[in-house]
């Protein structure tokens, strides 16, 4: 089930929320560091990420779950965002070039049917970055974040429903690895945490960014046909002209 938009909002406007956006958003561009002239579509609630792509995209549409609930984005122009049924989207086959999944893939009541959806609407060089709780870390643990909601994935979780789906990972990142706690001595200390994060807390992020590409064709397991038993002719001998018996 996902969680209410406006408390979503509400999180992003605190001071752990803002400390998430700037390190997952790292992470979301170090994968995605060129995409001019694409079109971008998040899912879930992607907005304080999309931004970072408005400028050099040819277009970014934030796509919100009807459970979710929907808020303008963006505040001071024409609106981007509609609200939707996450596994029937109001796009034709292979329209958008990149698919954005934060706060969707662990909310899901459907996650198969949700990357189903996704694997339609993107263009056949189509890339998916998921942002995903991770099981292990402790974001995924503690409820006062949006982390702590859903369902959090392991790696090899993660790697298996996207299979499942027709997409194949392709890069990984992590991020968060700064406690989700409220207080300004590891606000502060949360740059420290990032930095040492990769080598001393591998295991531990607070969540998994993976990026994966669309497969153009699924694998079919090949069938050994039967044979067909031909009948074994046998040789037979035909009459020779003028073979009729002789009158004596």
């Amino acid at each position: 089930m996902f969680i209410d938009v406006v408390d979503l909002r509400n999180f992003y406007a605190q001071s752990l929320g803002i400390v998430a956006r700037r390190f997952v958003g790292q992470g979301i561009r170090a994968h995605w560091n060129e995409v001019r002239g694409d079109r971008i579509a998040g899912i879930g609630y992607t907005t304080p990420y999309l931004g970072i792509f408005r400028e050099d995209a040819e277009r970014c549409l934030a796509f919100m779950p009807a459970s979710q609930g929907v808020v303008k984005w963006p505040s001071a122009r024409p609106g981007l965002a509609a609200l939707v049924d996450e596994t029937e989207l109001p796009l034709t086959d292979a329209a958008v070039d990149r698919v954005l999944l934060v706060h969707a893939l662990e909310m899901a009541d459907d996650p198969v049917r949700l990357l189903r959806e996704v694997w339609r609407v993107l263009s056949a060089n189509g890339r998916l970055l998921a942002v995903v709780p991770n099981r292990r870390g402790l974001w995924a643990r503690m409820d006062t974040t949006p982390f702590g909601h859903g369902r959090p994935y392991s790696r090899s979780q993660i790697t298996r429903i996207l299979r499942e789906t027709m997409f194949t990972p392709k890069g990984w990142g992590e991020a968060l690895f700064v406690p989700p706690v409220q207080r300004s001595l590891f606000l502060r200390s949360a740059g420290v945490w990032e930095r040492i994060g990769p080598t001393f807390l591998s295991p531990f992020p607070g969540v998994h960014i993976v990026e994966a590409s669309k497969q153009a064709y699924r694998a079919i397991p090949v069938r050994r046909e039967k044979r067909v038993l031909v009948p074994r002719l046998e040789p037979v001998l035909a009459p020779s002209p003028g073979g009729a018996a002789r009158s004596h």
